[in-house]
């Protein structure tokens, strides 16, 4: 069977939670789809997960271990890159997706052809799978929207409005075009690739809670925020250099403004994780 949909998976140090979230990927109702992992050199179990998987399940290609350094763009291109469907989905070694996201993804852009990439929102989760914040992301964006203004949207809101690769579905050669992953910000490396592919065509948003992004107490702190607000402000000005018609210098402004908020708001977030999870461990 042909593949129509590639789910490609860049695993590094996942050995916690790759089987639960391969378990999720191979459990869609979609049915056309391949499963393309590479793991980037990790230093634990990872690699024999994906060795058993592959085994078990034709639908499972493991491509060779990706040669340690090259940031995340090394191993997110590769996978994508060997991906032989019309459509990618991009899934963290962490992450879940629910039975139906790739089913309602394909029915969104195939009956929009003018769209580019379709997203859902999201449930945020904690190490052990609870919710933390449950249906995130999105905004306004529900429904067809021009790529211009999706674009506009996330840079003004100061924070990635479409959510992480697992809620994203794009056409594979919009983001071949786009020149793959960009991560000229490596922290902004989804959002920053997503506008290079909005370019071409315009936006889906799916106003359902499809997919679960999972974090823990130990991502945040006073450095990253700085240095994600920083690249954040970097990326709005990218943006506004290459397309004024797109992103204003208000825009610009008002996005750098909101991503500084935004990155205090996800540190006191953090904070809060990491109550929660002592509470719980005792």
């Amino acid at each position: 069977m042909t593949a129509t949909v590639s789910i490609v998976i860049p695993a590094y140090n996942n050995e916690l939670y790759l089987a639960e979230t391969l378990d999720a990927v191979l459990a869609q109702s979609y049915e056309r789809l391949e499963v393309i992992v590479a793991d980037h050199s990790s230093s634990d179990g990872t690699q024999l997960i994906l060795d058993r998987y592959a085994a078990a399940d034709d639908r499972v290609r493991v491509l060779s271990p990706t040669p340690a350094g090259g940031g995340a763009k090394a191993n997110w291109d590769r996978v994508s890159q060997a991906a032989t469907g019309d459509y990618v989905k991009l899934v963290c070694g962490d992450d879940l997706v629910h039975p139906e996201l790739v089913a309602r993804q394909v029915e969104a852009l195939e009956a929009n052809p003018g769209a580019v990439l379709a997203a859902s929102r999201r449930d945020v989760i904690d190490a052990h799978g609870a919710p933390v914040v449950t249906g995130r992301g999105l905004a306004g964006l529900v429904g067809v929207h021009r790529g211009a203004d999706a674009i506009r949207a996330t840079v003004r809101a100061g924070t990635n409005l479409l959510g992480e690769p697992a809620c994203v579905l794009m056409r594979r050669e919009a983001l071949e075009r786009a020149g793959w992953w960009d991560d000229a910000a490596p922290y902004l490396i989804d959002e920053a690739s997503y506008a290079n592919v909005l370019l071409q065509g315009d936006f889906v948003g799916i106003d359902e809670s499809l997919a679960g992004f999972r974090v823990s107490d130990t991502q945040w702190s006073v450095r990253l925020m700085r240095q994600q607000s920083r690249q954040a402000a970097d990326f709005h000005a990218n943006m506004h250099a290459r397309h004024p018609e797109i992103v204003s210098a208000a825009d610009r402004r008002i996005g750098d403004l909101n991503a500084t908020k935004t990155a205090l708001l996800r540190r006191l977030a953090y904070a809060y994780l990491r109550r929660r999870m002592s509470k719980a461990a005792a």
